[in-house]
């Protein structure tokens, strides 16, 4: 994946978005000891990062197979809302699997997009399993979690963020599936910067930490966070490589340590935090020692929580 590759990703998601704002909150600078900009990717269509990829992914699928039948995959949400998002403006009918109890609002955005939702399983990674299973009975085409095109979208707001502030020490990015990362580290080594990488994940669902340090894939028997976009227990084989390879750690971070961080966010600058999203905060603040003299970065990756859950981790 090369700079006309990103060049052309961003072509893309430039005709359904603007770039979404940098912004170094002086308040948050005073918290955590050290200068930090904020990529407010909760400013998207969706609120959320993963829109980008959505929209390269589809563009492509549209261009390439026209004759798709539709497409399925398995989300907590902002993922969803990225294709959905995107299938409506190409007129490609999209169907999401949900675990049961996922987010009410993240469900009722993907229906309001024009999703078919379905719930099904206890985690995300059977409502995957039940995905393709669906897909072959249906002939649709199965999306995964993690996908060249995906991870070309979202590396565009890694691009937006390197060009505007080019001289960075660190960039804190949640892991989930690993997309957001690899984007990271791939518009990072595209643009030549020594910008490193901080990864971070939540200590009730460590695989991609785990994997790390093991040196291998690991995966978890569970993903026990109230941080959805981070509930993962199956790192995937690709973005684990690609991650080993370019990432400097993986800071882990409680849910206390996050809800802290979502308040920050509000206190500090009234933007409103998912758990995903506030994360890296929660992991700076966890570092502000060791960070204390460098300008750093953190992504705020999305802003879909709800209202109930938001009242109830920050009290």
């Amino acid at each position: 994946m090369t700079l006309d590759d990103l060049d052309h990703a961003r072509r893309i998601v430039g005709a359904a978005m603007p770039p979404t704002p940098q912004y170094a909150w002086p308040l948050l600078a005073a918290r955590v000891g050290t200068e930090v900009w904020v990529k407010h990717e909760n400013h998207t269509p969706t609120g959320a990062f993963k829109v980008r990829g959505g929209l390269v992914y589809v563009d492509r699928c549209a261009r390439e197979r026209p004759g798709v039948a539709g497409l399925i995959s398995a989300t907590r949400g902002n993922h969803g809302q990225s294709l959905a998002f995107a299938g409506r403006r190409h007129n490609v009918p999209v169907t999401i699997l949900v675990p049961q109890g996922n987010s009410t609002e993240k469900n009722a955005a993907m229906r309001a997009l024009g999703a078919e939702l379905i719930e099904h399983g206890n985690d995300f990674d059977a409502a995957r399993i039940e995905a393709g299973r669906i897909a072959a009975e249906r002939g649709l085409e199965m999306v995964p979690s993690f996908h060249r095109d995906l991870v070309l979208g979202v590396a565009t707001y890694a691009v937006e963020l390197l060009q505007a502030v080019p001289d960075l020490d660190a960039i804190y990015v949640p892991i989930g599936m690993g997309s957001g990362a690899c984007g990271c580290i791939l518009a990072r080594d595209a643009l030549g910067r020594k910008t490193e990488i901080i990864g971070v994940q939540s200590t009730g669902a460590p695989s991609y930490a785990l994997s790390l340090a093991a040196g291998h894939v690991v995966t978890t028997p569970a993903a026990e966070t109230r941080a959805d976009g981070m509930a993962t227990r199956m790192p995937d084989a690709e973005a684990f490589a690609m991650i080993q390879h370019g990432i400097a750690r993986i800071v882990q971070v409680t849910d206390a340590e996050v809800g802290a961080a979502i308040a920050a966010y509000w206190t500090d600058t009234h933007n409103l935090a998912e758990g995903a999203g506030a994360a890296p905060l929660a992991a700076l603040m966890q570092e502000r020692d060791a960070m204390r003299g460098k300008k750093v970065a953190v992504i705020l990756c999305g802003g879909n929580i709800d209202l109930a859950l938001f009242r109830t981790w920050i009290t």
